[in-house]
């Protein structure tokens, strides 16, 4: 898998392919229909599948804070994506440069000079370029007399609906992990590595691993039973707060979780969290007692739930995988944005 950021990191060596371009937030069952297609025409034309996203999203270009919140981080987009056969993602930096494109120019600059496709799919409701003026019928034409083969996939729809990143996020925030499940193909996921922090649950008995979450809107918020995968393969279940922790007064969201029967040190290891009920929203504590106290009966709240509960492990919906597969080979004018830093956000 290759990760590049911007057109002026493309080289010979990533033009010739099957292309697909859009957020891809969630890489949801939708999404994965449109990579189907893609791989069935890439081993036909037995060239690399290739997948166009921006970063930012236009509308967090756009909207900045009113912007939806994201499924998920780029790290974890970028495995997904993987996961289900592309072979190199071309990240866009989303700007004004970009963003002032004619439909036309986008074609040009991006699918012919920069990739060189050789077949394009996009989903049905695909607009580009300034002013969203660029369509499938722009496509169709610029791909007839530059030769490539332009088609748009049909709606992919569950029990009737179309799936879409905005149904999932409904799903999520409702509480209905089962059935945003159902339309991501896999049960949702936060990920990331543990950092060290102020330590303030061990102070009071309750030691949480942290998870450093961007200043970005959260698709969670509160406090959630959830089970936790390690690198090392080992899955616990416990509770877990995503949020600003209120009673501190921190300034950044974190996702902290205190994993029940564990002991041991998680620093800079990553874990994958899974939410599975919601418990309670966030609430400022007058003092720590008053916290603990509330930190217990969320304790045995959640293990109540886990008594009754049919987990995702003895599922056929299978959770995500446990530890995040590292990308092979970055080519990126900023390494580090490809890294932690850059994808530390709910997902």
């Amino acid at each position: 898998m290759r990760v590049i950021r911007g057109l002026h990191n493309l080289a010979a060596v990533n033009q010739g392919c099957v292309a697909t371009i859009g957020n891809f937030d969630g890489v949801h069952r939708g999404h994965q229909a449109i990579l189907q297609q893609c791989r069935e025409h890439a081993a036909r034309l037995n060239v690399p599948l290739s997948v166009v996203v921006f970063e930012p999203q236009p509308r967090e270009y756009f909207a900045g804070d009113q912007a939806p919140p994201r499924l998920t981080r780029l790290r974890e987009k970028v495995r997904l994506l993987g996961q289900h056969g592309a072979e190199q993602v071309v990240c866009l930096p989303f700007n004004n440069a970009l963003r002032s494109l004619t439909g036309r120019e986008f074609i040009d600059q991006v699918l012919v000079e920069g990739l060189n496709v050789k077949h394009l799919v996009v989903g049905d409701d695909f607009r580009f370029g300034c002013d969203r003026q660029g369509d499938f019928a722009l496509l169709a034409a610029v791909g007839e007399k530059c030769g490539f083969g332009v088609e748009h996939t049909r709606t992919f729809t569950v029990e009737g609906e179309r799936v879409s990143s905005s149904r999932v996020r409904t799903l999520l925030a409702s509480g209905n992990f089962a059935a945003a499940a159902t339309l991501l193909g896999r049960a949702y996921s936060i990920a990331g590595r543990v950092v060290r922090d102020q330590q303030l649950g061990r102070t009071i008995g309750v030691p949480t691993a942290n998870l450093p979450l961007l200043p970005q809107p959260l698709t969670l918020r509160g406090v959630y039973a959830v089970e936790v995968a390690l690198e090392n393969g080992q899955r616990y279940q416990g509770v877990g707060n995503i949020g600003f922790r209120p009673t501190v007064g921190a300034k950044r969201p974190t996702l902290e979780v205190h994993l029940f029967d564990f002991q041991g040190d998680l620093y800079g290891q990553r874990m994958t969290v899974f939410p599975c009920a919601r418990l309670r929203g966030e609430v400022k504590f007058d003092n720590f007692d008053a916290l603990k106290a509330q930190i217990e009966r969320d304790q045995g709240q959640a293990h109540r739930y886990f008594a009754t509960a049919v987990t995702d492990r003895n599922n056929a919906l299978p959770l995500a995988s446990a530890p995040l597969g590292r990308v092979s080979k970055t080519i990126s004018s900023d390494p580090s944005s490809a890294d932690d830093a850059a994808d530390a956000n709910n997902g």
